[in-house]
């Protein structure tokens, strides 16, 4: 890149020298980029920027807040009709504040953990930006957990994970009176006869046949939400070699003092 203008998001930054950052941009054009710029530049903004190297961490100048409006009108105009009108015009470009703060670190840190590096993935970049969007928009409980569930489903597509819920491990249907443990690598395997210490000890990975057939019919709404998020923290926990979370750990500890 030589003085390549770029827009993006940041999805982590940690202190190079006194005056200095270095980034981690999720941009439009080349996926995640990594480069070192001048401290200061925000979270959950669109930024514009100029990068410049050969090498993996590029130089970033002329770090400034986008003004673009790339949410599709229609995508907007349904998102402030279906809130109060009493929301803020403004609150489009808003910050995220509260448990919603939290679920957009979370994003970032999946994002920073799990891509790589100069890898354009234009589509998922359009989901992120339209996850933010949302995320600054007043969400009841189950809002905010769908949001984050559809985005992980995104994130699971574009990095090849396919999902079989008609199916299991064997490529047998999926039979309604059946219990089936989930294996990130291999699918839903069924449980014949296992010891109940084990069962119990390994509970969030078990599903139910008849729950698996509810989560391929009726996708990811509330009816399913909690299937949906066991079933999803299990991949999420596989990717990441079940490294712990830094986003994860601050919402617990926030929920736990509230």
């Amino acid at each position: 890149m030589r003085n390549e203008a770029l827009v993006g998001y940041l999805l982590h930054q940690r202190s190079y020298q006194e005056k200095r950052a270095i980034y981690y941009l999720f941009s439009q054009q080349h996926g995640v980029v990594h480069g070192i710029g001048k401290k200061g530049a925000p979270l959950f903004e669109p930024l514009q920027l100029f990068a410049t190297g050969k090498r993996d961490l590029k130089t970033f100048t002329q770090i400034t807040i986008s003004q673009f409006d790339s949410v599709r009108e229609n995508e907007q105009h349904a998102i402030q009709t279906d809130r109060s009108s009493t929301a803020n015009h403004n609150q489009h470009y808003g910050q995220i504040r509260g448990q919603q703060q939290y679920a957009a670190l979370y994003l970032n840190e999946i994002l920073w953990k799990l891509l790589p590096s100069e890898d354009p993935m234009p589509v998922l970049w359009q989901h992120y930006q339209d996850s933010l969007n949302l995320l600054k928009q007043p969400l009841t409980a189950d809002e905010l957990r769908l949001c984050l569930r559809q985005f992980e489903r995104h994130l699971f597509k574009e990095l090849g994970f396919a999902l079989s819920l008609t199916k299991d491990s064997s490529l047998e249907a999926i039979e309604a009176d059946t219990t089936y443990r989930f294996l990130a690598d291999t699918g839903f395997m069924p449980v014949i006869a296992e010891a109940s210490v084990e069962l119990s000890s390994s509970a969030a990975a078990l599903f139910s046949g008849q729950e698996i057939l509810s989560m391929t019919q009726r996708g990811i709404v509330s009816a399913t939400l909690n299937s949906w998020s066991r079933l999803h923290r299990q991949l999420i926990d596989q990717l990441l070699d079940y490294q712990p979370l830094q986003s994860r750990l601050l919402w617990q500890q926030q929920q736990r003092y509230q």
